[in-house]
């Protein structure tokens, strides 16, 4: 079982003004060591660590956590993909097989900034370099995302947190549509995490959430579907076994095949897990 979608930083308040007192469970250092209990009680043998930070230094941090740690299969990182050295910055990044991909916090950023020329012109030389690209949205960009992926036909591409639907708004129709048109894209892969935090924090419930998981699963099916906690950013709405658990028995009558990819293989082959060390 491989765990998609996990964060580690050392907490530092400028760095990590994101995070906000309403946040507080989240104001200090998260580590490998602090997740190994967690992996072990829910039968996670690896995960991805995904940037959090919009800095190199932050690619830096999750490459020397991986050479201390096992558990961490691969890297989705952070580079300046509208640098005009890019390509340059790929090729130096190539020789570390940890990293997988790399992502840019879009929901952070202005209306438009998916159509920029020079973001687009850094995508376009992931594929060279056999990198994924993580889309990290708020569900009123899916349409600018949209038109993003049909510009990159052949760039692996995943929806991270299935778009961040307004679920404490019991917003749905406007979502799925949209989710429905990105995932004509057969490039494109989705992973199934952070949705109890898109809930209100700790008062979600399985009816409430299960109608957004029919949708995933009917749009994208097994095969382009990953299983990602978004630890440690989940422990605002819940713990680590309360959301295994909720996809555990949502998929409870899914074929052990079907639960096999949702869980682990899909990782694997996306981001290409079995050659990282």
């Amino acid at each position: 079982m491989i765990d998609a979608h996990v964060h580690f930083w050392n907490y530092d308040r400028v760095k990590d003004a994101w995070i906000t007192d309403e946040m507080k469970i989240l104001q200090r250092d998260f580590l490998p060591q602090n997740l190994k209990d967690d992996l072990r009680g829910n039968g996670i043998q690896g995960v991805v660590a995904v940037q959090a930070d919009q800095s190199e230094n932050e690619t830096r941090f999750l490459l020397n956590l991986a050479e201390e740690n096992d558990l961490i299969k691969g890297i989705v990182g952070w580079v300046d993909l509208q640098n005009e050295n890019i390509e340059n910055k790929l090729l130096y990044y190539s020789k570390y097989r940890t990293i997988k991909g790399f992502r840019h916090i879009v929901q952070a950023e202005t209306e438009g900034f998916l159509k920029r020329e020079k973001f687009l012109n850094g995508i376009k030389y992931l594929e060279n370099f056999g990198y994924t690209y993580d889309i990290l949205i708020y569900e009123n960009q899916i349409k600018e995302a949209i038109d993003f992926a049909n510009t990159f036909p052949s760039q692996k591409l995943i929806i991270d947190h299935c778009a961040k639907p307004e679920i404490r708004n019991k917003s749905m129709i406007e979502w799925k549509s949209g989710m429905k048109e990105i995932a004509q894209n057969e490039n494109i892969f989705c992973k199934i995490s952070g949705l109890i935090t898109e809930a209100k924090w700790n008062e979600w419930t399985e009816e409430e959430l299960y109608p957004y998981f029919d949708v995933v699963f009917e749009i994208f099916g097994t095969e382009r579907i990953l299983f990602g906690s978004d630890w440690p950013v989940m422990l605002l709405s819940g713990n680590y076994g309360q959301w295994k658990n909720l996809l555990q028995n949502y998929m409870n009558q899914f074929s052990t095949k079907e639960k096999q990819k949702v869980f682990g293989e899909n990782a694997i082959d996306f981001y290409n897990l079995s050659d990282s060390k």
